[in-house]
């Protein structure tokens, strides 16, 4: 026993240096890895007796918040494509929850016509709705074109959310004080609204899209702000981080060997889906935004969108452009 701690204390003393740095790097990591997974929502508030909406909630950050949603004791309404994901998610939410109120209903944000079907059935079935939360999206696909020929990304992301919104309004403002919650990105701050090419037939670009769709959601949540003052529904944009979902399933496979070679030990620093989803929880739940409206937020926190996410006449433009493409009144 003796001669093993000596030669312990001889090779730490051998190696010290090299010991050192990799102590420091290894902290270092340890505290990079707890800075970049962001803030954590600690409100305590119970949503007994509400109605939570979610789209895309089958997987990454929208499972997550739906867990914590039917863990507050909320009725949960997953709204997605693919309905044998969807139920087996629900099922796992029940079980991990001890809430058996969580329900499955079928939504395709690609298609107007199954927005229009997803909001009657809730007007129709529900007596109230408390949070909606637009959490579904697409993210640099190829020229891809929805059922109704939109571009995908704007059509997913933005079209489709702005087109169910506006029909669940009334039982929002019925079931007042409520909340919208829409997920955006940072991806925004890069973003243009191309009004003279919306669907980008002449210079189509998965990122360009992307970007254009994600600042669609911070201007529409702005626009749509303005316009529920007084009803007591209250709108909230926000950045949930980097993430390691399923989002990005379109671009990595595309992704030259090298780079994903280079770039995947960076996989293990960006945010899991529970630490992706406490921002959106945040905006859903929290006392503190009981009276604010219609602000864009990162990290748990308020946080100051890009200049042309705050331009009113550009969210009141894209307004009217999005309201005569979905053919709302």
């Amino acid at each position: 026993m003796q001669n093993y701690i000596k030669e312990v204390r001889q090779f730490v003393e051998d190696h010290a240096t090299g010991i050192a740095v990799v102590t420091v790097a290894g902290v270092g990591l340890v505290a990079l890895r707890r800075w970049l997974a962001g803030g954590v929502c600690r409100s305590s508030a119970r949503l007994d007796g509400k109605t939570v909406l979610i789209t895309g909630a089958n997987t990454g950050i929208g499972k997550q918040t739906a867990v914590d949603m039917a863990n507050r004791g909320a009725r949960v309404i997953l709204a997605c494509r693919d309905m044998t994901r969807a139920n087996k998610a629900a099922e796992d939410i029940r079980q991990r929850s001890g809430n058996g109120n969580v329900v499955v209903k079928k939504l395709d944000l690609a298609s107007l016509q199954s927005v229009r079907d997803l909001a009657k059935d809730i007007q129709e079935n529900e007596e109230r709705l408390d949070v909606l939360i637009n959490n579904a999206g697409i993210m640099m696909c190829p020229k891809w074109q929805t059922e109704d020929g939109f571009e995908m990304q704007f059509g997913v992301n933005h079209l489709g959310h702005f087109l169910l919104t506006n029909c669940l309004l009334d039982l929002l403002k019925k079931s007042a004080p409520s909340r919208i919650v829409n997920v955006s990105s940072l991806a925004h701050e890069k973003g243009e609204i191309h009004f003279d090419d919306i669907n980008l037939d002449k210079d189509y670009c998965p990122r360009k899209s992307y970007r254009q769709s994600k600042l669609a959601n911070v201007l529409f949540t702005r626009e749509l702000a303005s316009r529920l003052q007084g009803t007591g529904v209250t709108v909230y944009s926000l950045h949930p981080g980097v993430i390691h979902t399923e989002l990005g399933r379109h671009f990595w496979p595309e992704m030259a060997l090298w780079k994903r070679v280079v770039f995947t030990p960076f996989l293990l620093l960006l945010k899991t889906p529970w630490e992706g989803a406490q921002t959106t929880i945040f905006c859903a739940v929290d006392e503190s935004l009981e009276n604010t409206s219609g602000l864009y937020y990162s990290d748990c926190a308020p946080k100051e969108a890009a200049p042309q996410a705050r331009d009113d006449a550009v969210a009141k433009k894209l307004w009217e452009v999005s309201a005569t493409m979905v053919g709302l009144q």
